[in-house]
């Protein structure tokens, strides 16, 4: 990995460090900033625009036939523990019986809460990241009437939590998507479990000093990671319980799901693991690379991922914004990154390669609407926004990026035809077609 990309990276990896952050974008709001009177600052996600209320559910999953990653210290003695959160739309008779969910557990929003506090450089109480809450309920029923549900997973950024990209999944889930958002437990900063635990990185994957060695380590685990979600995710469609602590779930919820139209997407190693996810696993029908290299390397050409050598013979989107490389920096599309164009051009299904000039690697993820909105109502760091998520306009790419994820969804695995993917629109005019 090039020094420069390594600097970027760090960048966003430092406010990753707090968990994944809650997110603003259009119709979402926040309180004036902290006063004496007023108190710390609530943030709100944009509301989902699809027609559907939602309802979401966590599972605690525990795969008795593989150990925690050798890289985890005392945990690889266990089983390999993971939290999932499924996401779905609600049976609109009882939407309103269930709490709204919180955005993490408070757990997991104590450590977040003293990390932002260091990397946005405000008083630890500044925002109340514990209080922040979703659009969706718990112990709510999936919809009625016999509908059953296309199945997306959704597999974060490296070190980040399942929750980085609630803005999309919530769209998703609220346009008829049962939405599986996956922990990277022992890699992400904080992953919060039913009996209180909150494990944070294990050591062991820092240590390694190599950043293509800690990458390939880590994908590793997140693409075995996936099968197992799956198999579990058949136990619940046939009428069991895959919890660990065997908590009740929403009644109806596995009938509803419909495993053979199955997709996936992430966001960079997110990206990465749904590409090679679609390699091991041909249950996955469909997937979108959120600006994830498909290499070890971001730029070296030897260090490709297995899938970009064979390519896929299913659709795949891949949606980019800027690759670091000595001279400066390019495009990241499949034009100028070679794992990306090894996958173009040794993919057979469909594919699609989108650009966004005024993006940067966190546009893709909750950053780009948090990072915006609170900067209106805080004094953060100088160009802290710009570097993590550009100059494009928060309230319109969020509404662009949910838009052709729900459209690439909608065609390949419900059959839809979507004009929106043969070509650029005016309605969207950040998103460039390179292929």
């Amino acid at each position: 990995m090039s020094m420069t990309r390594r600097r970027l990276l760090a960048r966003a990896g430092a406010l990753a460090v707090l968990g994944a952050a809650p997110a603003l974008g259009p119709a979402a709001h926040a309180s004036a900033a902290p006063t004496a009177s007023t108190g710390p600052v609530r943030l709100e996600l944009p509301r989902p625009t699809g027609p559907h209320p939602i309802g979401v559910t966590e599972l605690h999953l525990v795969d008795h036939t593989r150990r925690g990653p050798w890289w985890a210290g005392e945990a690889a003695s266990g089983s390999r523990e993971l939290m999932v959160s499924i996401w779905y739309p609600a049976d609109r008779t009882t939407a309103e019986d269930g709490p709204r969910a919180p955005y993490m557990r408070p757990g997991a929003a104590a450590v977040f809460a003293a990390g932002a506090a260091k990397i946005l450089q405000v008083d630890q109480g500044a925002v109340d990241w514990a209080g922040f809450i979703t659009h969706a309920r718990t112990g709510v029923a999936p919809l009625s009437r016999g509908r059953r549900l296309p199945v997306v997973l959704y597999s974060p950024g490296m070190y980040n939590e399942r929750t980085l990209d609630t803005t999309a999944v919530e769209e998703l889930a609220s346009r008829g998507y049962a939405v599986i958002t996956i922990d990277p437990v022992h890699e992400a900063h904080a992953v919060e479990f039913p009996d209180g635990r909150v494990v944070e990185p294990a050591p062991g994957l820092a240590a390694i000093a190599s950043g293509v060695d800690r990458s390939r380590a880590a994908l590793e685990v997140r693409v075995a990671d996936i099968p197992f979600v799956l198999d579990q995710l058949v136990v619940l469609a046939r009428g069991g319980n895959p919890d660990a602590g065997k908590r009740p779930l929403p009644r109806g919820l596995g009938r509803a799901l419909d495993l053979t139209r199955t997709g996936m997407f992430g966001h960079s190693l997110g990206g990465m693991t749904t590409a090679e996810a679609m390699h091991v696993d041909g249950r996955i029908r469909a997937g979108v690379n959120l600006d994830g290299p498909l290499g070890y390397d971001w730029t070296d050409p030897e260090l490709l991922l297995p899938v970009a050598r064979s390519g896929l013979d299913r659709p795949f989107l891949q949606m980019g914004a800027w690759l670091a490389v000595p001279s400066g920096r390019l495009p990241h599309t499949h034009e100028h990154s070679p794992s990306w164009q090894a996958m173009w051009h040794n993919s057979t299904g469909w594919k699609r390669d989108l650009w966004t000039e005024a993006a940067e690697h966190n546009s893709f993820t909750d950053y780009q609407t948090i990072l915006p909105g609170l900067a209106e109502r805080l004094t953060l760091p100088q160009g802290l926004p710009a570097r993590m998520t550009g100059t494009v306009d928060p309230a319109r790419f969020t509404t662009s990026r949910r838009a052709y994820l729900t459209a690439f969804f909608d065609q390949h695995l419900r059959g839809r035809h979507q004009p929106l993917l043969d070509g650029p629109s005016p309605l969207h005019p950040d998103v460039r077609f390179i292929g």
